[in-house]
């Protein structure tokens, strides 16, 4: 009995949703160390325009990104109930600005569909797949494509 526990177990995932240009996304909950209220952060030059500057957290100094901004969804209005997730990132440390967080979701490996080829690499790089939801489609966040795609790289 322990070990049919144990394997549906691996093929369960938790994941945060949130949403970000008015759509909905996801990251695998142990890519999340916190989440925080906004609060401003310190500008730099010549960051690009989804960069929004940088937070001390606990004596680090961490980049924030406007996820909806690297989306190429506009940038995220600024509002008081707007919400930082810190997350970690090929052992980096960074903070997504998104418009709210919703709920925790558990689902079958087999539950997460393929990104449609829509011809765009950059969509296949930033989303590893899709959840559907109710009557919703949840994007499951690459994270470590997001982050890469400010070097250089189409959002």
């Amino acid at each position: 009995m322990a070990e049919t526990a144990e394997a549906h177990a691996d093929t369960q995932f938790e994941f945060i949703t949130f949403s970000a240009g008015g759509q909905s996304y996801c990251l695998e909950i142990t890519q999340i160390r916190e989440i925080r209220r906004w609060t401003p952060v310190t500008a730099l030059p010549h960051t690009p325009a989804d960069v929004l500057g940088v937070m001390n957290l606990r004596g680090a100094v961490i980049p924030i990104f406007d996820l909806s901004a690297r989306f190429g969804l506009g940038a995220t209005p600024a509002n008081e109930r707007n919400v930082v997730i810190v997350a970690a990132v090929d052992g980096a440390t960074i903070g997504l600005l998104v418009e709210s967080v919703s709920e925790i979701l558990s689902v079958d490996k087999s539950e997460i569909q393929e990104t449609p080829d829509i011809k765009s690499e950059a969509t296949r790089n930033s989303i590893q797949g899709m959840i559907s939801v109710d009557d919703t489609m949840v994007r499951v966040v690459n994270l470590g494509a997001v982050v890469e795609s400010g070097k250089g790289l189409p959002a």
